[in-house]
C-alpha cells in the first residue's frame, strides 16, 4: 500500500489538487529601470558589478547564480549589488537582455 493509498483510507472526503502549473523560468520580478552594469578595478583584478534592481533580494541572488554559471566564473551578492570577477560586461548584458531586463552600460 502506498502513501497515496493510505491518505485515501484516512481522509476518504479529501479531493487532492492537481498542480498543473509549471514554474516559470522568469519568476523574477521585472523593472522599468535599467539594471547599471559598471566595471571597476579592485587590488588590479577587474570585476564587474550589477546594481539598481529593485525586486526581493532572493531573485537578485537567483539571477547572481546564474550568471556566475553560464560565465563560469565566481562572483558575490553584497549590498544589493551583484559582483562578478573579470570584465563580462557584453556577455552579462546580452544575457539580462534575453530575460527582458533593461540594461545600462556605465564606465569605459
Amino acid at each position: 500500500m502506498d502513501l497515496q493509498e493510505q491518505l485515501k483510507s484516512l481522509f476518504p472526503d479529501h479531493a487532492p489538487e492537481e498542480n498543473t502549473s509549471v514554474p516559470d523560468e522568469k519568476g523574477i520580478w521585472m523593472q522599468d529601470d535599467p539594471i547599471i552594469c559598471k566595471y571597476e578595478k579592485r587590488k588590479g583584478k577587474p570585476i564587474t558589478i550589477l546594481e539598481g534592481y529593485t525586486g526581493a533580494d532572493s531573485d537578485f541572488k537567483r539571477l547572481a547564480k546564474e550568471l556566475k554559471q553560464k560565465l563560469s566564473v565566481g562572483g558575490s551578492f553584497k549590498d544589493d549589488k551583484i559582483i562578478i570577477q573579470g570584465d563580462f560586461r557584453d556577455k552579462i548584458m546580452e544575457i539580462l537582455k534575453e530575460k527582458g531586463f533593461k540594461v545600462k552600460r556605465v564606465g569605459g
